[in-house]
């Protein structure tokens, strides 16, 4: 068997070596020779170009920047697609957009070769170690066929659902952990010109419910189950508190952009009555925005955990992908 990587950045080249530390034979290319010569000292070969790479394997792979470097890989001059044919099997490591890869997908379908979107997650130190999460969109069989070789260089390899999915979970993942970085900026600079340390704040923190779990327990299981009541702590209480905290960036001259909008959601939730449920029920506000229904089973929320504790690769979901717990009304 025959393995191609294309892209061998500081993701890609750490990737590579872990795959290779397996015995497989690897042909690599990429835009720089220098990077390419690095890797064939370390017993790969040398691609000429990426269609070139594509003719000689049965497994390809490819690591890139984004969009607009897998567009000219895959269908640009000398690209992948001129050398696809049927039985290949295409794995694309890279963050892509997701009309991208279903266009790919498409394309390689016609040809009778299969492509799953398996964007990573864990960093260029995750490449390195192989600590990484692998995030699968496509098909099941493919996926569980080639679950060996996922594993050489991927401590967590996980079929997400169909093609596109594991791009879908990639782009909401990167997102909401600059989302909430842009959150903590603003309430970080609310303590700290209201007169705290910042190291005193930063531990402060860390002993409240945000530093002894992970931030993802705020979905569990309130939001994913869809039931708000009985509350933990009252909406009502939520408003008073988060209004205050507004009122102290006044006072301070703080400008409390992101959280004023949480406000907002407050004040509008408590104008539906839900004063009462848990103070979690604003998320609620969000999900009838964007025409979404979550209501998953409490067992399918507890057999998730325990997989994930476990570090299993069964199937998880996201909305709006065959098998997912989200339902759009």
């Amino acid at each position: 068997m025959k393995i191609g990587f294309i892209g061998l950045g500081r993701m890609g080249a750490p990737m590579v070596r872990n795959i290779a530390r397996s015995g497989a034979e690897l042909i690599v290319w990429d835009v720089s020779p220098n990077a390419v010569q690095a890797l064939v000292a370390d017993g790969a070969h040398a691609g000429e170009s990426a269609a070139h790479v594509t003719s000689k394997v049965d497994i390809l792979f490819t690591s890139l920047p984004g969009p607009v470097e897998s567009e000219a890989v895959v269908f640009g001059p000398a690209g992948i697609l001129e050398s696809v044919r049927p039985g290949q099997v295409y794995f694309d490591l890279s963050t892509n957009s997701l009309a991208l890869i279903r266009r790919i997908h498409n394309a390689f379908a016609e040809r009778g070769a299969a492509v799953l979107d398996a964007p990573v997650s864990g960093g260029p130190a995750g490449a390195d170690t192989g600590k990484l999460a692998i995030w699968v969109g496509g098909d099941q069989a493919v996926f569980e066929r080639h679950l060996p070789l996922l594993r050489t260089f991927s401590d967590s390899p996980r079929r997400i659902g169909e093609i596109g999915a594991g791009t879908v979970a990639k782009l909401v993942h990167n997102l909401s952990c600059y989302a909430m970085c842009s959150v903590l900026a603003e309430t970080f600079s609310l303590g700290v010109k209201a007169g705290v340390d910042p190291m005193d704040l930063y531990e402060a923190l860390y002993t409240g419910v945000m530093g002894r779990s992970s931030i993802l327990e705020l979905l569990h299981p309130k939001f994913l189950s869809g039931q708000w009541n009985p509350a933990s702590f009252a909406l009502k209480l939520g408003r008073k508190d988060v209004a205050l905290a507004l009122d102290l960036g006044k006072q301070v001259a703080v400008p409390m952009r992101v959280c004023a909008q949480t406000l907002e959601d407050f004040t509008e939730a408590l104008a539906k009555d839900m004063g009462d449920l848990d103070s979690g029920a604003f998320m609620d506000l969000q999900l009838q925005r964007a025409g979404v229904r979550i209501a998953v089973e409490p067992e399918r929320i507890a057999l998730a955990r325990l997989r994930i504790a476990a570090g299993g690769t069964a199937p998880l979901t996201i909305p709006g992908f065959p098998q997912t717990a989200g339902r759009t009304s």
